[in-house]
């Protein structure tokens, strides 16, 4: 009986996903970021085998979203309402 866990030589290929486009390059940089932080982590690259690979996992993530293979969503930024400081004594 093969254990269906045991890793395997065949590539993993991804296919695009449906995200949002990336239009601020700020957000590219905070999924980029959080993708390199996955791949140090021990992820597979999701890049094609064709698809050049450097040894840096920061530029394999910068690819990887760019080719839209990430899915992310944003979080909503919760409102804070702070209280009236009180009036100052002096």
């Amino acid at each position: 009986m093969s254990n269906p866990i045991e890793p395997t030589d065949a590539p993993y290929v991804a296919e695009p996903v449906t995200a949002p486009p990336v239009t601020s390059r700020f957000l590219f940089v905070d999924i980029a970021a959080q993708r390199a932080k996955q791949l140090r982590r021990g992820a597979r690259p999701r890049l094609a085998d064709g698809v050049e690979r450097s040894h840096k996992l920061e530029r394999v993530a910068m690819r990887e979203v760019h080719d839209h293979l990430i899915d992310y969503t944003i979080v909503p930024v919760k409102q804070v309402t702070v209280p009236d400081a009180p009036p100052s004594q002096e």
